[in-house]
């Protein structure tokens, strides 16, 4: 069908020139006809993904159910160094990932359950959680309160989050195009740095930092002069330095150091 009209509009813009008839009426129709004929991507097929049967975030309450509530000390190190629990994606296909260290409050969790819940469609998407509700207790003194007298009584709770942790992931019959503007939207008004991954962008992420690390060039790296102990630089490193070979300063990852 397509080669017979293009045989008659070739035929039909040749008797035009033919004519002398460059720029009259069928001419315009023609470019109009020849600019309509364009290929289209094939859309992607949702056929196998399965929606479970609930698709919002759910409630997280403002505290743990403890009986007895315990003071803790600040011990930073949960905060520091990569995650080792909920890093890989499992029934989703995108994520907010953490690329630092920190703590998430009871208001930042609402604040995702309630951006994501009202601007998401819950027909063709679903979301879930990968971080835990708050359960480590902050401890605060009232206002105009004398220094001494103990540790003050428990502020509220806070939920620990690592370096690479997944804080929501998301999957459905959706692309990444239509999704990212909301997830985007929560990673930047999260208390550390995070990023809307893919299951493609993320694996393309870790082979970057892997063929980096296999074709380094320099042979003096962190590992190589803390294992000969230069200059006795060990001294002032920390295990956690010795660990994880000076990828991470505190909660910040560096990601240029191999």
């Amino acid at each position: 069908m397509f080669s017979i009209i293009k045989a008659a509009v070739g035929g039909l813009t040749a008797l035009c020139r033919v004519n002398g008839h460059q720029q009259g009426l069928l001419h315009g129709h023609l470019k109009v006809l020849a600019a309509g004929l364009n290929t289209r991507d094939i859309p992607p097929d949702h056929s196998d993904v399965v929606l479970p049967d609930r698709r919002k975030l759910k409630f997280v309450n403002k505290m743990p159910n403890f009986k007895n509530a315990k003071k803790e000390m600040k011990n930073l190190k949960d905060i520091q160094g990569p995650a080792t629990a909920a890093n890989a994606f499992t029934k989703g296909e995108f994520a907010i990932v953490a690329m630092g260290g920190g703590y998430l409050h009871w208001g930042h969790i609402e604040m995702i359950r309630l951006t994501i819940n009202r601007k998401m469609d819950p027909k063709t998407t679903f979301a879930r959680w990968r971080v835990n509700g708050p359960y480590k207790p902050v401890t605060r003194k009232g206002l105009g309160m004398r220094m001494g007298g103990g540790k003050g009584a428990i502020d509220q709770y806070v939920t620990p989050v690592r370096y690479g942790r997944f804080i929501v992931e998301v999957g459905g019959k959706v692309e990444l195009g239509e999704i990212q503007r909301i997830m985007t939207e929560v990673a930047q008004k999260l208390p550390f740095k995070a990023k809307v991954f893919s299951r493609a962008s993320l694996a393309a992420f870790q082979k970057k930092h892997a063929d980096m690390e296999q074709n380094n060039q320099n042979p003096w790296t962190f590992k190589e002069i803390t294992l000969g102990n230069m200059l006795g630089i060990r001294k002032v490193l920390s295990p956690k330095d010795l660990c994880h070979n000076g990828r991470f300063a505190g909660k910040f990852h560096l990601p240029w150091r191999v």
